[in-house]
């Protein structure tokens, strides 16, 4: 068995700063998510229901059917929309790349940077297409 160091508690007020900051972000999530998925079931739930019902008894007429898809549809649209809303480190990477959105002054990330900064390792030796083929 090895001994184990004694840890320090926390400071009254620091231990309530702690938690009031995680307990702010976990409501922050929890009202994010629980917005998309409200949003996904008053979309799709009606498309679904009414894609049973059909199977079922054949009663649904087709434009209505066809009302109902679109309205999933319009869902998908919606998710880029409620995630900035929502989401600040969204915001940000989406500012990034989109013209739109980026800030005066800020470099445009060129391909080359961003492969380098996804690839897990260091820089490699350059590869050309006639190499590869």
């Amino acid at each position: 068995q090895v001994p184990r160091a004694p840890s320090q508690p926390l400071a009254g007020s620091e231990s309530r700063r702690f938690t009031n900051k995680h307990s702010k972000k976990a409501l922050k999530a929890s009202l994010t998510l629980g917005i998309l998925l409200g949003m996904f079931f008053v979309a799709w739930l009606p498309f679904f229901v009414t894609n049973v019902a059909q199977a079922v008894c054949g009663c649904v007429p087709a434009g209505f059917f066809d009302v109902l898809t679109w309205l999933g549809y319009c869902n998908s649209t919606m998710n880029p929309i409620i995630y900035p809303l929502f989401m600040r480190d969204f915001k940000r990477a989406m500012g990034k790349f989109l013209p739109c959105c980026r800030r005066p002054g800020e470099p445009r990330p060129s391909a080359i940077s961003l492969s380098m900064r996804n690839s897990n390792s260091g820089p490699r030796a350059a590869t050309s297409l006639k190499n590869v083929l």
